[in-house]
């Protein structure tokens, strides 16, 4: 499965909201800023994570964007799924998929299923808060 910028740009998005302090509002602008994102293409990343209840919106002087949850109960997966809909690495195991009159043959869907499983299960296992504590320089962990 590839991952498109949205999704890319949206657990950016999360990580430095989870970075900021829970009670902060945070404007979109320094949101913006911070990640390197374009103001435009951000306000279309926040619509699906508001809508998914990652994320709450205050308006005025003092507004802006926070978590509506603590980052150690948002899972990359909840983002990614907000954005994208679905995980499934094939479109015949999306949820909202119509089903296919070979599925019963199909010699492949065993490996896509389980290839899908693992996804949901990484995805899932990574908190927003595990995330945060990450560095930004692109180090990845040794184990992974």
């Amino acid at each position: 499965m590839k991952f498109f910028t949205k999704s890319r740009y949206a657990l950016r998005v999360m990580i430095e909201l989870a970075r900021q302090p829970q009670q902060d509002n945070t404007p979109l602008k320094r949101i913006a800023q911070a990640q390197r994102i374009s103001l435009k293409y951000l306000e279309q990343i926040i619509v699906p994570l508001s809508r998914a209840g990652l994320i709450k919106s205050e308006r005025g002087s003092q507004g802006g964007y926070r978590l509506a949850m603590p980052p150690e109960q948002c899972t990359a997966g909840d983002i990614l799924r907000a954005v994208e809909g679905s995980l499934a690495p094939v479109d015949c195991l999306a949820p909202e998929a119509e089903i296919c009159g070979f599925q019963r043959q199909c010699p492949s869907l065993r490996f896509w299923s389980g290839l899908g499983d693992c996804i949901e299960r990484y995805a899932d296992s990574v908190t927003l808060r595990d995330l945060a504590a990450m560095p930004g320089d692109c180090a990845f962990p040794s184990e992974l």
